[in-house]
């Protein structure tokens, strides 16, 4: 699921009472929080009452989901990247549009949210070296189309079998991420081929890999039951079936949340 962040309101911290305010940026500008001074992040919560305490060296970040039309979003997860590359995750969003993570203090973060093989930032935040803070975020967002299938480039397999090469498996991990914060996603993962040989041989392969990639996921701990795989074969082409470039975009395999 795609989301983009149309205005970001208020990011408020407690620390020796620390706030923030970010206004819709203008063109070129970014989304970055703004702390102010504010009395209301320390009892900040959704439908249940904060889990997270913060402390000398990690800052309590509570944020909050709300679609301008429809209210709290349900169901989120919020990733926030350090400077060095560490995520930090939320879990999903409550019904109050509610989740929360301790991330260390002295940093910016990227926030985005998290959907399978894409990055959509929608906003920045200065963590400052103070210690104890109580930092509160709410973003405002319109939820967009569901995106189309994500096609993981670079999974490839011995030709004419369903064995995945080595080099294959950080692509598959995306999917392993994403399954391992989101809690709820289902994925489909689906094998496809070229039109070279014979249909219904390619179907079986197809669905073979498909099976494949599946297994790996499991292997990582992501339950079976929130996974199926399907083969299409040459049935749902990307590109043209007459050069070997379009031939091999059609040889692939695909993700999407169901």
């Amino acid at each position: 699921m795609r989301h983009l962040v149309t205005i970001t309101i208020s990011a408020m911290a407690l620390a020796a009472g620390v706030a923030a305010y970010a206004a819709p940026p203008a063109p070129g500008e970014s989304n970055d929080f703004v702390l102010h001074d504010s009395k209301t992040a320390k009892d900040a919560h959704g439908a249940k009452a904060s889990k997270i305490v913060p402390t000398k060296t990690h800052a309590a970040m509570k944020l909050i989901v709300v679609d301008k039309d429809k209210g709290p979003v349900k169901g989120v997860v919020i990733s926030l990247t350090a400077p060095d590359g560490t995520k930090y995750y939320t879990d999903e969003t409550d019904a109050d549009g509610y989740a929360e993570v301790l991330v260390p203090v002295g940093q910016k973060y990227e926030l985005t949210y998290l959907s399978l093989g894409r990055k959509d930032i929608a906003a920045t935040v200065s963590v400052t070296s103070d210690p104890n803070q109580n930092v509160k975020l709410t973003l405002r967002f319109k939820r967009l189309p569901p995106p189309p299938p994500f096609v993981l480039t670079g999974v490839t397999f011995d030709t004419g079998k369903a064995t995945i090469r080595s080099e294959s498996l950080p692509r598959l991990d995306i999917v392993v991420d994403f399954m391992t914060h989101k809690k709820s996603a289902r994925i489909q993962i689906s094998g496809h081929t070229d039109n070279v040989g014979n249909p219904k041989g390619n179907k079986t392969l197809s669905e073979k890999r498909a099976q494949a990639c599946r297994a790996y996921v499991i292997s990582k701990g992501i339950d079976g039951s929130r996974l199926e795989a399907i083969g299409r074969g040459d049935e749902s082409p990307i590109a043209p079936n007459d050069n070997d470039e379009g031939r091999q975009k059609n040889r692939r395999i695909e993700a999407k949340e169901l």
